[in-house]
């Protein structure tokens, strides 16, 4: 009997520490329009184990579900930067940043200004 409660114990224990198969998220991540939009979301989508992303170009906030037992946030906000976009954590880096279209270029504040009055 004793070995039973200690079974029951120990599974118990394993599943406080299981992952979550759709852990949800929000990541601050720079860009100024729908092309920017595209692009995070798409660079979130191809990661394995997101689920769902979605960008919103006035609060630049990206909502997630993803699978933590196939990817981490980490992984994610990496591969945001990859295609050019800054995140809270990760800066992207100044290639892949310059290679962005022109009316992407949100570390301009001229191209912001233009956004903001579309």
């Amino acid at each position: 009997m004793r070995t039973i409660g200690m079974i029951v114990v120990m599974l118990i224990g394993l599943n406080a520490f299981s992952q979550n198969k759709n852990a949800k998220a929000v990541i601050e991540v720079d860009g100024v329009c729908n092309m920017c939009k595209e692009r995070i979301e798409k660079a979130c989508i191809k990661t394995k184990g997101v689920k769902s992303a979605v960008w919103n170009v006035q609060t630049q906030e990206l909502k997630l579900i993803y699978d933590e037992r196939k990817t981490d946030l980490q992984t994610i906000n990496q591969n945001i930067a990859n295609v050019g976009h800054d995140t809270k954590d990760i800066k992207a880096t100044d290639e892949a940043y310059n290679s962005l279209h022109a009316c992407c270029l949100y570390r301009d504040a001229a191209v912001v200004d233009d956004h903001k009055t579309e």
